[in-house]
Order: structure tokens, then C-alpha cells, then sequence
């Protein structure tokens, strides 16, 4: 009798038991027209197929500087990062300075290279060549953007800078009004983005020379200096050296020690859906990739899932308070 009086009255509230413990999040990710945005989406997906009480929706952003305001304001849960710039708003440094805030990691999935391209008819063939020349340092308000204005003022490179979203930006380097940007690849491989500009506009890749990769070793320890093996980037590309930055999730401090369990766990033992959104990538590299490119700690249900798999979590990636 309790439970059919308990049944009635949801229903006349017009809802059920199991409806109203549902748990809605919003998951920050970047521009529609980037691989990291269908990677969200099938993540989004993974959590409603496999997660009965959790409900996600993906929102298009700016990428990680909009993602980390909004998830101060509680307007996204969860939220792509880079783990560079994780590093800086954890720690208050930089543009952070003063304002720290401290959202814990869920998992890394990528390994970011940040590509240099240009217009092949351009004529540029090192980073000096840059030099007041109108280029697009990324996404306004992207890490790509953040990361690239401070690498190139390191190197003492000034270019000007032309801002804008990837579509309005792809169309400018293939009408000529910009040489070209800076833009994530998707992983070793060229973002779709640059793909798309390299099937009507013939295209150049950039890199560091020996000299300035030393020079960011040295003065960015939370950047990596990736070497792309010749054919890596695409079919036809020349080996070149380049900085990369690790891409993962983070959640606001206030998502439940269950749900980033659940979340984590749907996630890593996924072995199809995500490779077939983002390339190459399998659930069962997550655990890897996170212990090694993270910069900060991890969600403590994050914790509990990597443990519970026989994972060892390093001391720098649990919660001071562990």
C-alpha cells in the first residue's frame, strides 16, 4: 500500500520515483566544428545509454577559458580543459593570478599538438617569418589562443593578430584576408578544420627549431615539445617539432563522488564510441594518458574508479587533503 501511495502521488505530481532522481549536467566543449565537440557528443551519449539516474547535454563554448568561467558561474558541470591551463587557474598563476579556483580532473583523453598553418603560397618557412604578419593565434578564448600569444611573445615573435571563431577564420585563410592559425590537432593527425582549408588552399606546417623547442622546455615546464614523425600529421607532411598540451575533463567541485565514478567509469570502458567520434582514441588509454599528461589532482570518484581497475594514481594527482 505505501508503495502504490507513494506511485499515486508522483504520478499526480507528474513525474515518477525514478524521473525525479534524475540528474541533469551540461557539458562545456568548444566550437561545433571541431573534433573535440563530437568527442563530447559521444560522450554525452555513452552517459545517457549507460547511466539510468544521469542525464547529459553538450554546449557549444568558447573551450576552456569560457568553460572554467562557466563552471564558476554553475553554468556547465563538466567542462573541456587543457591541462596547462588547468594547471594555472589551480595553482593562480598567469591570467589566474589572484583568482584561483579548482576544479577536479576526470580523465585526459588527448594529447594536443598546436599546429602552425599556413598558406603554402605564403612564403613562410620558420616562426620569425611571422612577424607582423595578420595570423589567428585559435579560438577567441580558447587555450589554443592563451597558450599560443604567450608562446610567441617567449620567442619574441609579434604577429598581428586576427581574432574570430574557427568558421569565420578557416574562411579567411582560404579567401587570402590571413596567412593562417594556430589550431589543436586531433591528436598526431590535423583537426578537421585544417583538413577542410587544405582541400582548396595548399597548406604549410610550422614548427620550432631546435633553439626555441629548448627555449620552451626550459621556461614552460607544463607545455610538451612534440616531435610529428614525417606522414603523422597527414599524408604528404614533412616531420616538424611543435608544443602540445594534454585535453581532458574537469567538473565543478560540487559533482558527487558517485556520479564522477559513474561518469569515469562509462567512459573508460567504452571501446568504440569515442574512437569513432575523435580518431583512434580508445576508452582503455584514458587511465594512462591521465596519470601521465594531468596537472592536477583528480576528482576523488575519478580516484576510486582508476584504483578499483588496478591503477596507481601518483601523489601529485590526489587532493591535498588525501
Amino acid at each position: 500500500m505505501r508503495l502504490l501511495a507513494t506511485t499515486l502521488l508522483a504520478a499526480a505530481l507528474g513525474s515518477t520515483p525514478a524521473l525525479a532522481q534524475d540528474e541533469r549536467i551540461a557539458i562545456g566543449s568548444t566550437s561545433s566544428s571541431s573534433s573535440h565537440y563530437a568527442y563530447f557528443v559521444a560522450v554525452s551519449q555513452l552517459i545517457n545509454n549507460n547511466i539510468e539516474d544521469i542525464q547529459a547535454d553538450v554546449v557549444e563554448t568558447g573551450a576552456t577559458i569560457d568553460n572554467l568561467k562557466r563552471l564558476q558561474r554553475d553554468q556547465v558541470d563538466i567542462g573541456l580543459v587543457t591541462t596547462n591551463v588547468a594547471y594555472d587557474v589551480h595553482s593562480g598563476l598567469g591570467d589566474f593570478e589572484g583568482r584561483a579556483y579548482q576544479p577536479p580532473m576526470l580523465w585526459v583523453y588527448a594529447s594536443a599538438p598546436q599546429n602552425v598553418v599556413v598558406r603554402e603560397d605564403a612564403g613562410i618557412e620558420s616562426l620569425e617569418d611571422l612577424e607582423g604578419q595578420e595570423f589567428n593565434p585559435g579560438i577567441t578564448g580558447s587555450a589554443t589562443e592563451a597558450t599560443t600569444e604567450a608562446v610567441f611573445e617567449l620567442l619574441d615573435i609579434q604577429p598581428d593578430w586576427a581574432r574570430g571563431s574557427t568558421g569565420d577564420i578557416v574562411n579567411q585563410i582560404k579567401d587570402d584576408r590571413i596567412i593562417g592559425y594556430v589550431k589543436s590537432g586531433s591528436g598526431k593527425q590535423l583537426d578537421a578544420s585544417s583538413m577542410d582549408i587544405a582541400t582548396s588552399t595548399p597548406i604549410s606546417l610550422i614548427g620550432l627549431d631546435e633553439s626555441q623547442a629548448d627555449t620552451l622546455r626550459k621556461d614552460f615546464p607544463n607545455l610538451a615539445v612534440l616531435d610529428i614523425a614525417e606522414g603523422e600529421a597527414g599524408e604528404g607532411y614533412p616531420a616538424y617539432t611543435t608544443w602540445a598540451f594534454g585535453v581532458g575533463a574537469v567538473s565543478t567541485p560540487d559533482l558527487s563522488e558517485e556520479a564522477a565514478y559513474k561518469i569515469v567509469k562509462t567512459v573508460v570502458e567504452d571501446d568504440s564510441e569515442q574512437a569513432a567520434a575523435f580518431s583512434g582514441l580508445k576508452g582503455s588509454q584514458i587511465p594512462e594518458m591521465t596519470m601521465e599528461l594531468a596537472t592536477t589532482p583528480l576528482h576523488p570518484g575519478a580516484i576510486r574508479y582508476y584504483e578499483e581497475i588496478g591503477v596507481e594514481v601518483p601523489d601529485r594527482l590526489r587532493p591535498e587533503s588525501d
